[in-house]
């Protein structure tokens, strides 16, 4: 029943959003002012003094979302846009994208993804912050896992990843090293569960820690709301007890991502993905592969298949209405958890569909809110409120 109220509410949201399509120039100054509203300007008296500087911007805007696990979350989701003073036209806009989150059940959540161009992109420093009291619903690991072993696993993360890459050999290609530290406390679990019978190594905490080599290609012309150009990103850790974590293994992850302009009069995109991680020894279970969420695999619950490796791809029509700050979006893509990748198979992949809805706040950056609805496989489904696109 739950599950049918949520469907009628996010095709109500959805069918508002479209509706807002037929208002064409819906009063494009009352949209700005509200913009202004939500939008700090660090620098914007250093920057009036001087025309060469960028005009840094934070902008913020409320979240609210709901889970059965959460009960009702509402925070900010902001982004910081900035470039460092010396950067010209050939530096890309750094950004450091921030989420604070408060549910009603007494948890929170707070993240910073961040990529940072230096002058002139001579270097990149990128990298993930996240500090969260956090539920998460465990079914067991494996990619057949039957829905009636849900449970709900709660805990306390703390992780800090740091990446220095430096530009060599052509001008997007970035080549470096870093850490990761991911830290999981605090847990708690049903004392006769499913989690209390199988004890998964690192099910009642543990403490990851590695160096990292990274290799980063990024020709995007946009890092906000790509509209052309290639990105992919490459990093292998080594996580090893001498370095102060609790268990030893090796830990692969890449990302790949095209964007193809279809549309020259409305800035229509193609947008592809394809994401993997893999994962080899004796690691705990905070570090393996978590199937689904508000990024990849829309419909599916973050988590809901759980296994050492995984492969995901989805594809994304970008739809552009001209003289409008509306959009919107379709998506479709498919994967899958493996113990080891090597079991992969067409026929058991899992598929996902959806559409959502585009908001343009900020014009010159290129910056969108969104709506999504995702759907899975047997009825699985999901929508997603936050700022800037999934990938």
């Amino acid at each position: 029943m739950f599950k049918y109220r949520r469907t009628k509410l996010v095709l109500r949201w959805l069918l508002v959003f479209t509706i807002g399509l037929s208002s064409t120039v819906v009063q494009a100054q009352t949209i700005d002012k509200l913009k202004e509203i939500f939008t700090f300007y660090p620098n914007k008296k250093k920057a009036a003094r001087d025309s060469t500087l960028y005009v840094q911007k934070f902008i913020a805007a409320p979240v609210f979302t709901y889970k059965p696990e959460t009960n009702f979350a509402f925070g900010t989701g902001a982004k910081y846009l900035f470039k460092f003073d010396g950067s010209g036209d050939e530096t890309r806009v750094s950004n450091m994208p921030m989420t604070l989150q408060y549910t009603l059940n007494s948890q929170f959540f707070l993240y910073s993804g961040f990529e940072v161009f230096t002058n002139q992109e001579k270097w990149v420093i990128e990298g993930n912050l996240l500090f969260q009291n956090y539920p998460r619903l465990y079914y067991g690991i494996g990619a057949e896992t039957p829905i009636r072993n849900e449970e709900q696993y709660d805990y306390y993360q703390f992780l800090l990843e740091p990446i220095f890459l430096k530009r060599m050999f052509f001008r997007y290609l970035f080549v470096g090293a870093g850490f990761r530290y991911n830290h999981i406390f605090k847990t708690e679990f049903e004392p006769d569960g499913l989690i209390a019978q199988n004890q998964p190594n690192g099910f009642d905490g543990s403490t990851s820690v590695g160096a990292e080599v990274a290799m980063l290609y990024d020709s995007r012309s946009n890092i906000l709301n790509a509209e052309d150009g290639w990105y992919f990103e490459l990093t292998h850790g080594k996580y090893d007890k001498v370095l102060g974590g609790t268990d030893i293994f090796n830990l692969t992850r890449f990302d790949l991502r095209r964007y193809i302009s279809v549309s020259e009069k409305n800035k229509d995109i193609l947008a592809f993905q394809v994401l993997g991680q893999f994962s080899r020894g004796d690691l705990p279970f905070s570090e393996y592969s978590f199937f689904g969420g508000k990024d990849i695999m829309r419909g599916y619950q973050e988590g809901r298949y759980v296994d050492r490796d995984l492969l995901a791809t989805q594809v994304e029509y970008r739809k552009k209405f001209e003289n409008s700050r509306w959009g919107l979006v379709a998506f479709a893509g498919t994967g899958d958890v493996y113990h080891n990748v090597n079991e992969f198979q067409f026929k058991n992949l899992k598929p996902n569909v959806g559409a959502g809805a585009r908001f343009t706040i900020d014009k010159a950056e290129n910056l969108n809110l969104r709506f999504d609805v995702g759907f899975g496989e047997s009825g699985k489904s999901g929508f997603y409120f936050g700022i800037a696109e999934a990938f």
